[in-house]
């Protein structure tokens, strides 16, 4: 697989991302309120999907990661996702939540373990050279 590259969405450019999270049955009403940011995927082939960071301080929610239907199955996905936990932890996260009623299985496989609803706890690694060695804990609705 080739590198994904990153790209900033600035507040007017989130068609493309709503449109993702639409087909894949994702929430797409309150993309454009404040204290969230959202990337888009590309390689050499293309758009390859979306995600998101929202919140502040140490404690974020990981969320409208999607990949594009037609370019699931390669392992997109967990290399977006580790691209989005390293971006959470610059920004100063150490902890990620997330709820998910479809990715339970995507999340566990990248190292998540369920959390109750009442905890959403993800731990992120304390060294930035190995997203996936951390305890992390999502809340999977």
């Amino acid at each position: 697989m080739t590198g994904l590259r990153v790209t900033c969405l600035a507040p007017g450019e989130l068609d493309d991302l709503a449109g993702a999270l639409a087909a894949a049955k994702l929430p797409t009403a309150d993309l454009a309120e404040p204290g969230r940011a959202f990337v888009r995927f590309d390689d050499d082939a293309g758009l390859v999907g979306f995600g998101g960071i929202e919140g502040e301080g140490s404690d974020r929610l990981l969320r409208s990661l999607v990949v594009l239907a037609d370019r699931r199955g390669a392992g997109i996905g967990g290399a977006m996702l580790a691209l989005l936990e390293g971006e959470a932890r610059r920004l100063g996260a150490e902890r990620l939540h997330l709820l998910t009623d479809t990715a339970a299985p995507f999340f566990r496989v990248n190292g998540y373990a369920e959390a109750d609803r009442a905890g959403r706890r993800l731990r992120l690694p304390p060294r930035a050279s190995s997203p996936r060695s951390a305890r992390r804990r999502p809340p999977f609705s």
